[in-house]
């Protein structure tokens, strides 16, 4: 949005995306105020960030941010994004200096490097993010080793409306590259992702297949589409190959903590030990 003075180290942070919040989390800042996923069906912030987040306040909806409460907390930074927060930035930035970046989910690493200059924690933030690579390169390899060739693997998303199959222009997508694996036709696509209905759903098939629920499952296709003949079907349903992980951090985490986490169910469902990071 231009350019914006920091004038001190800041302290009081406040986040406006779940993006933001992993990224400040993971410098070991915890945010005085913060709003939750928009997807978290079980309310509150996500449970992987319990422990860096018990004297946040929640100041959400993310569509919707209470300014007011923003304000009674006395931020000295807040963090948000263009895609987001747009049509509120002077209004937020009436408050307290205010970064954006431009957009969230397939720019999670660009994005951590903005975080960090704004907090002055480059350094932090360029090993942290190394190490990540390291991790998911040594998994990479172990993947390979196991299988002789790269797996495919499909990501699936229920949600309100059509079911959503995750393509590389995402947080999971660039993760999944980073470890090397290969994806089904579907999704071999750099964009966001695919919607389908259940006579579609056999799009999904890969060697590995993980699932995530964004609402509840009562108001997703979810039923429909493991009902279906198409997904009783699919290879990795019938070698017991499909795996339940949490939408909060496949979808919402967007920063290096969640992305560690993806990489350990990626490596339980590939049956290979999670690399230590160098």
């Amino acid at each position: 949005m231009g350019e914006t003075e920091i004038p001190a180290k800041p302290e009081r942070v406040v986040v406006l995306d779940s993006g933001e919040l992993d990224d400040v989390t993971l410098l070991g800042i915890e945010p005085v105020g913060a709003v939750a996923p928009h997807f978290k069906t079980s309310g509150g912030f996500p449970d992987y960030l319990a422990s860096m987040t018990e004297n946040t306040v929640d100041v959400g909806p993310m569509e919707e941010p209470d300014l007011e409460a923003i304000a009674e907390l006395a931020p000295d930074l807040i963090l948000s994004s263009k895609i987001r927060h747009e049509a509120i930035y002077e209004d937020l930035s009436a408050i307290a200096p205010t970064v954006f970046t431009e957009t969230t989910g397939v720019a999670w690493k660009e994005n951590l490097a903005v975080h960090a200059e704004a907090l002055g924690l480059e350094d932090e933030a360029a090993a942290a993010l190394e190490a990540y690579k390291s991790e998911a390169a040594a998994l990479g390899a172990s993947i390979q080793e196991a299988y002789g060739e790269m797996p495919t693997v499909s990501v699936v998303r229920f949600l309100a409306g059509p079911t959503r199959l995750y393509q590389k222009a995402t947080f999971s997508g660039v993760i999944l590259e980073d470890v090397g694996v290969e994806r089904p036709e579907s999704q071999d696509v750099d964009d966001f992702a695919l919607e389908v209905g259940p006579e579609q759903i056999d799009l999904a098939d890969a060697d590995l297949v993980f699932v995530t629920v964004a609402d509840d499952p009562e108001n997703t296709e979810q039923q429909a589409v493991q009902d279906s003949p198409l997904w009783a079907e699919m290879e990795a349903v019938q070698n017991g190959k499909v795996f339940n992980v949490a939408d909060e951090i496949w979808m919402s985490g967007i920063g290096i903590q969640a992305a560690r986490l993806v990489l350990a169910d990626i490596a339980d469902a590939a049956g290979v030990e999670l690399p230590a990071a160098e």
